[in-house]
């Protein structure tokens, strides 16, 4: 059985992972990125990916900041999972959206049901990258896309700068590419591409 991101998983993997970096027009040095600069999310410094993206993420800032990556996909090539809260019910409407559930706050009954709709979703989709700003919802969804070998694009909130948020710490072992929107923010994730901010 054939499929992108799913038939062939060491082979898909390595190639869409090498796509994801070849593909991003990153900071080169932090010393001399400019945090304020209107990118107008990552359209800037990210080029489009090409192929086909899952893009996870709660309601409110979270999606918003995934809303910023969008344009980097066709409508037919990306697919959001998140919370049916009103405002994403609204801004998603045109979108293909599967609902998450939550609260996902220190809910273990949502992070199983949770970890069963990644398995399903990336099953049934079978993108070519999963995108994430957090928050708790990217977990399962990056352990299954790990083990299904699926590459991941994480990028953490523009709004924390004082330390590393929980579900960063939590994806980054499971993330091919993770990235930051400050400088301040490379201090607690090591190695992580600095891209600017979305919003």
């Amino acid at each position: 059985m054939t499929g992108s991101g799913v038939g062939s998983p060491a082979g898909s993997a390595v190639g869409t992972a090498s796509l994801v970096a070849s593909r991003l027009e990153l900071v080169p040095d932090a010393s001399e990125a400019d945090p304020l600069a209107d990118t107008a999310g990552l359209s800037g410094a990210l080029r489009s990916l090409g192929g086909t993206a899952l893009l996870v993420g709660s309601s409110g800032g979270h999606l918003a900041q995934l809303l910023a990556l969008a344009p980097l996909w066709n409508r037919d090539n990306r697919s959001y999972v998140t919370f049916d809260t009103i405002d994403a019910v609204s801004l998603l409407a045109d979108e293909q959206v599967t609902w998450a559930h939550h609260p996902t706050t220190r809910n273990a009954r949502n992070l199983v049901r949770n970890s069963w709709l990644a398995v399903r979703e990336l099953r049934s989709r079978r993108p070519d990258v999963v995108v994430s700003t957090g928050a708790a919802v990217a977990f399962p969804f990056f352990l299954a896309a790990r083990t299904m070998g699926i590459p991941t694009v994480y990028v953490e909130v523009y709004d924390r700068i004082d330390g590393p948020t929980l579900t960063g710490r939590l994806c980054r072992p499971f993330t091919t590419l993770f990235c930051v929107q400050w400088p301040e923010q490379l201090e607690y994730y090591r190695g992580a591409q600095l891209v600017g901010s979305l919003m």
